[in-house]
């Protein structure tokens, strides 16, 4: 169903809404979590993410072409029998987050760290991607 914008005007909060979905979706299809940050230092590309509470052996980390893709999970709290719940905001589950970069990346050179909650991925630049200089006879 197509939105009219009398129909957008009458209710700011849907409009709002639909804004905000848009501003939170990449060209890649579009995940919250993890956030990401993404640099570009020369030839080579930095991605740094904040996921505490998961385990390395979880997160996979995959490269094809000029796209790397991250996932992983972050199980349940277990509560015991007599225990609810008075307030829940701690995300679990699955995730996933893809990125594209404007270069093609070297795959056997990526390196990534997990310290303290914060993954960083170095992507290297593929040698054949990289500007040649022509010398002129």
């Amino acid at each position: 169903m197509t939105t009219t914008y009398l129909e957008r005007l009458l209710d700011p909060w849907r409009e709002l809404d639909r804004m905000n979905r848009l501003l939170n979706t990449d060209s890649c299809g579009g995940s919250e979590y993890p956030a990401v940050n993404v640099w570009i230092n020369g030839d080579n590309a930095v991605i740094t993410s904040e996921i505490p509470g998961i385990d390395r052996e979880t997160i996979d980390i995959s490269v094809s072409g000029n796209t790397v893709s991250l996932s992983g999970s972050r199980p349940a709290e277990e509560t015991g029998e007599e225990e609810s719940y008075h307030r829940r905001e701690l995300w679990h589950g699955m995730f996933s987050k893809t990125v594209r970069l404007p270069f093609s990346i070297d795959a056997d050179k990526v390196k990534a760290t997990y310290r303290n909650g914060v993954l960083r991925i170095s992507l290297p630049q593929l040698e054949a991607d990289k500007p040649k200089k022509i010398n002129i006879n």
